[in-house]
């Protein structure tokens, strides 16, 4: 009887660099700079983005966030609430002094919390942040789906028409994009494979 041939290799994935100078070494993604994502603004919203990729090819991330970023140093109850938002994203790594809620988070964390899954003209997210209050969501109304694609980038609201720039707010309302000093990034990743090992999407 001869072997079994060995699992096709997985490719790198394409992570995008805008805002994140990084490191890949097999499935570690290593940021070489503190990220900022308490500070709002373009930069942000591509290092969450950048976070989101990484989540979507469950990939381990090894990150700091800058120690004069308001997601470290601001009043607890906004940093309890931006930790929450994005608890779904790879957790940052221990800092002496850090607010209670990066350590939550990183308890908290687990892959499958927050994503979506692309049909032909809907996107169906599933968000299990809050295991008390898990939905389910269908995206098939077509300014919102425009939206909740283009928000796949970091996406300027301004440079939005009217009808983009209340479809971005309805998906910040609930939770599925983040808006900050203009500036919106979608936040579920993309699921490639089921919370279960060996399990492809």
């Amino acid at each position: 009887m001869s072997p079994l041939p060995a699992p096709p290799a997985r490719p790198a994935p394409a992570l995008p660099t805008e805002q994140v100078p990084h490191r890949v070494r097999g499935r570690l993604v290593t940021v070489d700079e503190p990220l900022r994502l308490g500070s709002g603004g373009r930069r942000a919203a591509a290092q969450v983005r950048f976070l989101r990729e990484c989540q979507s090819h469950d990939l381990v991330v090894r990150w700091f966030p800058a120690t004069d970023d308001p997601l470290f140093t601001g009043p607890a109850r906004e940093v309890s609430a931006t930790a929450g938002l994005l608890r779904h994203l790879p957790a940052p790594a221990p800092l002496p002094g850090e607010p209670p809620a990066l350590a939550e988070w990183r308890e908290r964390h687990a892959y499958g919390q927050l994503y979506h899954r692309n049909g032909p003209d809907f996107v169906t997210v599933m968000d299990r942040r809050d295991p008390s209050a898990a939905a389910r969501f269908t995206i098939e109304d077509p300014d919102l789906l425009a939206a909740f694609r283009t928000l796949q980038d970091a996406t300027a609201v301004a440079g939005l028409d009217a009808t983009g720039r209340e479809a971005v707010d309805l998906l910040a309302g609930e939770r599925l994009a983040r808006v900050t000093d203009g500036w919106g990034v979608a936040l579920p990743p993309r699921i490639r494979r089921w919370p279960v090992p060996c399990t492809d999407i």
